[in-house]
């Protein structure tokens, strides 16, 4: 289990943005080095990443939207993940 502080807010690293490609009917994470496809969880994580809310809000938001409980612990781990590959930068 992580140990990540749920009071970190992650916000994409700059200058990355996410974008829906209508094409691939997916959304994507434009990177100045890379394209990643991401699934529909991924996209909706990073979405929520502006640098302004915590991962416990982020946490709380998804679970309100998607009307489940229990997403702690995939998410962090998703967050673990994603900062390891350079995707966020997370301020505390």
């Amino acid at each position: 289990m992580s140990q990540r502080p749920l009071s970190e807010r992650p916000k994409l690293r700059s200058p990355g943005r996410i974008k829906y490609d209508k094409v691939r009917q997916m959304e994507l994470l434009l990177l100045p080095e890379r394209i990643v496809e991401l699934n529909e969880a991924a996209g909706a994580i990073l979405r929520h990443c502006d640098g302004q809310r915590t991962i416990e809000q982020i946490i709380g938001e998804l679970e309100a939207k998607y009307n489940q409980t229990g997403l702690r612990d995939d998410i962090v781990e998703f967050f673990d993940a994603a900062a390891e590959k350079g995707w966020l930068e997370l301020c505390k």
